[in-house]
C-alpha cells in the first residue's frame, strides 16, 4: 500500500481499476484547512494525463509494471511475435497495442514490452535506430543553407524527412520518439 503522502515522480499505483503513475505532485498546506496533495498523473495503459488532488493518507495498492527486453521476430496478419530473450520462448502480441513509432522497428530488432498482471499494454521500440533510405529523390550537394527536407522511404516501409543530400541506399540514424532524422550512420 501507498498513500497519496507517499507520492514522488515515476511512482505507479492502482486507482478505480487502472493503473497510473505519477507524472508530477505538489504537496499543498493551506493556511486555512487541511493539507492535500495536488497530482498529475498518467494512466499507463491508455496514456491519458489527468490531475487530482488527494487527500495525504488516501491509499492505493501498489502497480508494478513488467519491463522485459523481447526481440521482435516476425507477424503474421495482426499478430506480432516477440521472442522472449531468457526463454526463447514466442509471445503473440496484438497489433492494437503497438504504438506508432513501431513503423522503425525491423525484424531481430529488440524492444521493451510492457505488462501489467501478465496481460501486455504497450511496445516500446529502441531511442535510436539505424535503417536504409530504399526509395527517395536523387540526392545533390551544396544546398545545405536552407535545411530542406525531403520524403524518404525507409527499409521499413515508414516515411520520413531527410536533408537533401541523403542517397538512395545508405544507412541513416532516427529517433524513433519523435521519427526524425539524425544523421548518416
Amino acid at each position: 500500500m501507498i498513500t497519496a503522502g507517499d507520492f514522488r515522480n515515476g511512482v505507479t499505483f492502482e486507482m478505480d481499476g487502472n493503473v497510473m503513475q505519477v507524472v508530477e505532485f505538489q504537496h499543498v498546506k493551506p493556511g486555512k484547512g487541511a493539507a492535500f496533495v495536488r497530482t498529475k498523473m498518467r494512466n499507463v495503459i491508455t496514456g491519458a494525463v489527468t490531475e487530482t488532488s488527494f487527500n495525504p493518507t488516501a491509499k492505493f495498492e501498489n502497480a508494478t509494471v513488467d519491463r522485459r527486453s523481447m526481440e521482435y521476430s516476425y507477424n503474421d496478419g495482426d499478430l506480432y511475435y516477440f521472442m522472449d530473450q531468457e526463454t526463447y520462448e514466442l509471445e503473440p502480441i496484438d497489433s492494437h497495442v503497438l504504438n506508432d513509432n513501431f513503423k522503425f522497428v525491423k525484424e531481430n530488432m529488440v524492444c521493451t514490452v510492457l505488462s501489467y498482471k501478465g496481460k501486455v499494454f504497450s511496445v516500446e521500440p529502441p531511442f535510436f535506430v539505424e535503417l536504409e533510405v530504399t526509395d527517395t529523390d536523387p540526392g545533390f550537394a551544396g544546398n545545405t543553407a536552407t535545411n530542406a527536407l525531403k520524403p524518404a522511404t525507409l527499409e521499413t516501409g515508414a516515411e520520413i524527412k531527410v536533408p537533401l543530400f541523403i542517397e538512395r541506399g545508405e544507412v541513416i540514424r532516427i529517433d524513433t520518439r519523435t521519427g526524425e532524422y539524425l544523421s548518416r550512420a
